[in-house]
């Protein structure tokens, strides 16, 4: 007996003191693992244990060395240089060099559909000017580019997978990061696995991630208090207080550069042929039914922030001379009756997803006082953002993570014939003001032009910000390491636990 517990002691003591698999629950499944192509959130998240980019931003929204060390404006703010860090390799084993960088970055541009494209503005050529340089030219100055390469934009692949798109491409996206995908079982898991060739190894002190997605935030918590979960995103705030009394976890908690927002189809196929689509006052009657701070007393305890526009008004860029519209019921009654209608009737698509079920429900009671009657209709993420993009909707409810830069947060979802805008709004003014605000590097000058847009499209309610979050991952007591930064991703260099 004593020898058999002596051995038990001895297994004991040799097994390794630090977990080897970090399990970290989602709120929802990604769409395509392209980060070409990729539009959810989810995907970012498994994107930042896959993908490095150029570079990075921290807690306090500075753009930080990532796979780039150093980069310079020239030739009067109509190129880009990036100086790439040395010894870094892709999944495949291919180099990072300055070519390879040109390939990856012109994928973003050239590939049919890219979400990027928009995002990287008037970049017209990315050419390799070293063996570890890569500069990217501009038709025009384009304050924007910098902070825009900080997410998928700045996200490189080996030169072989970059000629490669779809379900090939999507089976091991040969990225820079710190893990390579080597299973995903869709609804359900993304397996990750150590890449042994990353150039940051020593911040990597795990050997496998896989990622969960659970949309209900009840049992993605239930899951990471039972210990089948070391990190989760997105604690709701109604279980704040249950996470702070649990010894056995602990909140993580930040701003957040994230905004949610009901998004209208005013232009995009049969489906926009509504009182809604094609009426600014039938819109402005919908928002003036919200009480916003009412909503998010109600849905999340108070935590969040009320927002009407895709910056909190703390931002320099907020457009002062519109602020949050205070609820006017009578107001928006005499909107319906203007536009004349008694009743409206609203189909309302929201993710199926905890936050979003609770605050449309309360925007169903608020609006129904008004005259309007929301329809709730509950889709699985991805799938409605494939109808958005098709028009198959009438109004949605949707969140955008969040840029640094505002031209991140507006510029694709307002401007006429850009991917990101679903509900197909146009406004010449509005896209000549947005054009002159990321032309120049003056912030007064920018200000000012994203003020004069915000009168005009905040008057036709294309989009109807509604509140903003703060950032609240949920993580066991044991868990290291994890950084909250304002873009709500989890970055999994740094993190360490025990079990």
């Amino acid at each position: 007996m004593l020898r058999l517990l002596a051995l038990l002691i001895a297994c004991c003591l040799a097994m390794p003191a630090a977990a080897q698999h970090l399990r970290i629950g989602i709120v929802s499944d990604p769409d395509g693992l392209d980060p070409t192509l990729s539009r959810t959130v989810a995907g970012r998240q498994v994107f930042a244990a896959m993908c490095d980019k150029l570079v990075d931003i921290n807690e306090r929204l500075e753009i930080v060395p990532q796979l780039a060390t150093a980069w310079r404006w020239a030739d009067d703010g109509r190129a880009l240089v990036f100086t790439l860090r040395e010894g870094v390799r892709f999944h495949d084993g291919e180099p990072l060099t300055g070519e390879a960088a040109a390939i990856g970055l012109r994928r973003h541009l050239e590939t049919p559909g890219s979400t990027r494209r928009a995002e990287m503005g008037p970049v017209t050529e990315v050419v390799a000017t070293g063996p570890l340089e890569v500069t990217l030219r501009l038709s025009e100055p384009f304050a924007p580019l910098l902070a825009a390469l900080s997410d998928r934009a700045g996200m490189l692949v080996s030169p072989r997978q970059a000629r490669i798109t779809g379900a090939d491409f999507q089976r091991e996206p040969a990225c820079a990061g710190p893990f390579r995908l080597t299973r995903r079982v869709p609804q359900d898991r993304m397996e990750l696995e150590r890449f042994e060739g990353y150039w940051d190894h020593a911040s990597i002190h795990y050997e496998r991630v896989t990622y969960r997605p659970i949309t209900d935030a009840t049992v993605r918590l239930a899951n990471l208090r039972a210990g089948a979960l070391e990190v989760i995103e997105r604690v709701t705030p109604s279980d704040v207080g249950d996470v702070r009394r649990d010894q056995r976890v602990r909140l993580h908690q930040g701003p957040s550069l994230a905004t949610f927002y009901i998004a209208i189809n005013v232009g995009n196929g049969p489906r926009s042929q509504t009182p809604l689509g094609q009426d600014a006052r039938v819109r402005e009657a919908l928002e003036r039914s919200i009480d916003r701070q009412a909503l998010v007393n109600v849905a999340f305890e108070g935590l969040w922030v009320p927002a009407n526009q895709a910056v909190p008004t703390d931002h320099p860029f907020y457009a002062r001379s519109v602020p949050i519209p205070p609820r006017d019921v009578a107001r928006a009654r005499a909107l319906l009756r203007e536009a004349g209608h008694q009743r409206v009737r609203i189909r309302l698509s929201v993710p199926n997803t905890t936050d979003y079920t609770q605050s449309s429900e309360v925007n169903q009671a608020m609006a129904a006082e008004a005259g309007i009657d929301i329809e709730i209709q509950q889709v699985e993420t991805a799938t409605l953002l494939n109808q958005w993009s098709a028009g198959d909707f009438e109004a949605l409810m949707i969140q955008w993570s969040g840029r640094v830069d505002l031209d991140g947060n507006i510029f694709a979802f307002t401007t006429c014939n850009v991917p990101l805008n679903g509900g197909k709004y146009c406004n010449p003014a509005v896209d000549a003001l947005l054009t002159e605000a990321r032309r120049s590097v003056d912030p007064a000058v920018r200000a000012a032009a994203y003020d004069r847009a915000a009168r005009i499209y905040l008057a036709d309610r294309p989009y109807i910000n509604l509140w903003q979050p703060l950032t609240l991952h949920g993580a066991l007591a044991g868990v290291q390491g994890l950084r909250v930064v304002p873009d709500g991703l989890i970055r999994v260099q740094g993190l360490r636990g025990t079990r």
